[in-house]
């Protein structure tokens, strides 16, 4: 029998970490029943240690035998038993999010999913992604951007979000033609639920089990005093450290007023949503795919 891979891909900003350590806390319910874990830990999640490599936009022809490489050896590294099946969690599978800013959806998506394929040679792979709708996710991104860098303010960058080249069908229709899942489960992020039944969605097998939900809250976005207090001082030049920039996070926590920061106008954001709700009934179309 093909080894089963089962790979929560993302999408970035809808609760990813916090499914990462739902995994980690229900380590042993998950190897009891056959599966083992790997997940990235970019956000303190214990036992992360999953290092995929995979192509960039600058990769463009050129030789992907090492990407595909680094899946084969995480596969290996991670489980190791053909008779176990493996669950992977990482949201940069599809690509990062800062290319947004240059008004591309995740462009080097095509080049990492062939790696991807290519890495988990005959194994059969069940897929479950979670989708956000534009507007939040294109002002999700710019506010964890803002955090560890200088960025232009977002109503600059507004005009290349609603001119973006492509969106969520054309990357599902990806990941449906080039990872060829015996199971593609989607849902939008309204739809999520919590971590453990989005666990539940990608392990039927585990809807009886007494699962535990995470207590604790990873991953959270700076409050707009917060991102302007940072913006000021990257602007001024200075550079931060990962403890700096998130000691200032954790300063300015309870100063929740909205001042605006990633807003957008009404018009633009009633666009941006009326183009999601006609890309989930594409998506929903497509042959092979779950919508939940």
């Amino acid at each position: 029998m093909a080894k089963r891979i089962y790979l929560h891909a993302g999408a970035h900003r809808t609760g990813s970490s916090s499914f990462q350590l739902c995994l980690h806390d229900n380590r042993a319910v998950l190897e009891a029943h056959g599966y083992d874990v790997a997940y990235p830990g970019r956000d303190g999640v214990p036992g992360g240690q999953l290092r995929l490599r995979l192509p960039a936009p600058r990769h463009e022809g050129a030789r992907m035998g090492r990407f595909a490489g680094s899946v084969r050896g995480a596969v290996k590294q991670f489980s190791p038993d053909p008779g176990r099946a493996l669950v992977i969690s990482e949201e940069n599978v599809p690509g990062r999010m800062f290319h947004f800013f240059q008004g591309r959806f995740l462009p080097a998506s095509a080049m990492r999913l062939r790696c991807l394929r290519e890495g988990l040679e005959d194994a059969e792979l069940h897929l479950l992604y979670v989708l956000r709708s534009y507007d939040e996710i294109f002002a999700s991104a710019w506010r964890k951007r803002a955090e560890d860098n200088k960025v232009e303010d977002f109503q600059s960058l507004a005009p290349r979000f609603l001119d973006m080249d492509r969106g969520w069908p054309e990357l599902m229709a990806e990941m449906r033609e080039i990872l060829r899942p015996a199971r593609m489960v989607l849902l939008p992020y309204e739809a999520r639920g919590s971590s453990r039944e989005l666990l539940t969605r990608l392990l039927p097998d585990l809807a009886g089990a007494d699962l535990n939900e995470p207590e604790a809250q990873l991953n959270l976005s700076a409050t707009d005093a917060g991102i302007t207090a940072l913006q000021d001082r990257y602007r001024a030049g200075e550079t931060l450290s990962r403890e700096q920039w998130q000691e200032v996070v954790r300063r300015y926590a309870e100063e929740r007023d909205d001042l605006g920061l990633t807003r957008f106008t009404e018009a633009d954001r009633a666009v941006l949503r009326d183009r999601y709700a006609r890309d989930l009934d594409r998506i929903a179309a497509m042959d092979g795919v779950e919508m939940a």
